[in-house]
């Protein structure tokens, strides 16, 4: 038996002996960023026939990001959406009232993105997945009620701004109502400060622009929508029955033979 000098045990990933690397990132750099960084340094500083490979929750954002691409999700979303709205309403032409305010809230979540200096990652896509829900639901507030009251015998125009008069108020307060409930996460701060803020960051971009600017087009898309498709049914007044004849028992019918 001799001493010798050696490690305690051999590191090995995928049958190949290895070293295992942890990084921390810097306060408002995202994970995409620091992985990018981690794979530019061993590019230039390790031998050809070295390789690295990820583990753990960064394996499983490399796989997120490879997956099916981010637009497909979204035009999947959004298909899905148009369907639900067609069979809701019976109608093809009427979900395109909703739908033409969501690129609106799309662009202002993507506009707040870029202000703050972050990326199109795995939490900004789930956000933009958000604001299209939410998007789709602020307008049928709208929608709903302008449909009803356009079916009700009420003109187009009048129709229109109607459901904008009546209806912009609760709109107002349920997505102020969810704004503000999202500002913990536009300020977070700690472990994982940069993910949430991320997601709070679309959600609050794309719930404004689509509050203050996409709402006042939600008429104009009614408009044209309900004018270039089908007219509403109209619904016919109900038919009164007959009145009965008057006179008695013994009255003879009029025109009769008499004996």
């Amino acid at each position: 038996m001799r001493q010798v000098n050696g490690p305690e045990f051999t590191t090995r990933f995928n049958e190949y002996r290895a070293a295992q690397i942890n990084g921390l990132l810097a306060p408002g750099f995202s994970t995409r960023q620091g992985m990018r960084a981690l794979e530019e340094v061993f590019a230039q500083t390790m031998p050809r026939e070295m390789g690295f490979d990820y583990s753990g929750m960064s394996f499983q954002e490399q796989v997120a990001s490879q997956g099916v691409p981010p637009t497909v999700v979204l035009g999947f979303s959004v298909l899905v959406v148009f369907l639900i709205m067609a069979a809701l309403y019976e109608s093809w032409t009427l979900p395109f009232a909703v739908l033409l305010a969501t690129p609106i809230a799309m662009f202002g979540a993507l506009a707040a993105l870029w202000l703050r200096r972050f990326e199109l990652d795995v939490f900004s896509q789930i956000g933009l997945l958000m604001v299209i829900g939410l998007a789709a639901k602020n307008a049928i507030l709208i929608v709903e009620f302008a449909k009803v009251a356009y079916e009700g015998g009420m003109s187009l125009v009048d129709a229109a701004l109607e459901g904008v008069r009546v209806r912009r108020r609760a709109l107002f307060m349920t997505s102020f109502a969810f704004i503000l409930g999202c500002v913990p996460l536009w300020t977070a701060a700690g472990a994982g400060a940069v993910g949430r803020r991320i997601l709070g960051t679309v959600v609050i971009g794309g719930m404004l622009t689509d509050t203050l600017i996409a709402s006042l087009f939600i008429s104009v898309s009614f408009y044209v929508s309900e004018r270039f498709g089908p007219a509403p049914h109209a619904v016919a007044p109900p038919v009164s029955a007959p009145a009965p004849l008057s006179g008695g028992a013994g009255d003879e019918p009029s025109g009769g033979a008499r004996r």
